[in-house]
């Protein structure tokens, strides 16, 4: 095991930015009960045109439709313990300043308290510590 002196700290939620969809901030929840992580996105469609996939989706409620033809499709288990489709992407992240390769899911989470939610998979491949004392004043139930 690392020595934690060796590692990043997070708090249970952080500020972060997604400069490939928006030069605005959000606060990150950092769930360490999720496996992987999750965007919101309050559009979501895959096309197939003469036999090559594309993905429209529309991030964090921006109102241009992004796309890309580099995703994957996978089973996850949702917050409810229920099987389902979501669709991953690349992207970079930038938290505390660092910037970040993530491959996130993008699911509607418009019923969830945070649109950006970050799972144990990005904390461990970033050698990553949760401090739940930090950033307290980011909790919308505070």
């Amino acid at each position: 095991m690392k020595n934690s002196s060796d590692r990043t700290l997070f708090g249970s939620f952080e500020t972060v930015e997604l400069p490939v969809f928006s030069k605005d901030t959000f606060v990150a929840k950092i769930d360490t009960g999720a496996f992987s992580g999750a965007i919101h996105c309050s559009y979501l469609r895959e096309v197939e045109r003469k036999g090559k996939k594309t993905l429209h989706y529309r991030p964090l409620n921006c109102r241009k439709t992004l796309t890309t033809d580099v995703f994957t499709r996978k089973y996850v288990r949702s917050s409810t313990g229920h099987r389902v489709s979501r669709y991953l992407i690349n992207t970079e992240i930038v938290i505390q300043g660092k910037t970040y390769e993530v491959n996130i899911g993008l699911s509607n989470r418009r019923d969830m308290q945070y649109d950006i939610l970050i799972g144990r998979r990005f904390l461990r491949d970033n050698n990553i510590l949760v401090d739940v004392s930090l950033n307290k004043e980011l909790d919308i139930e505070e």
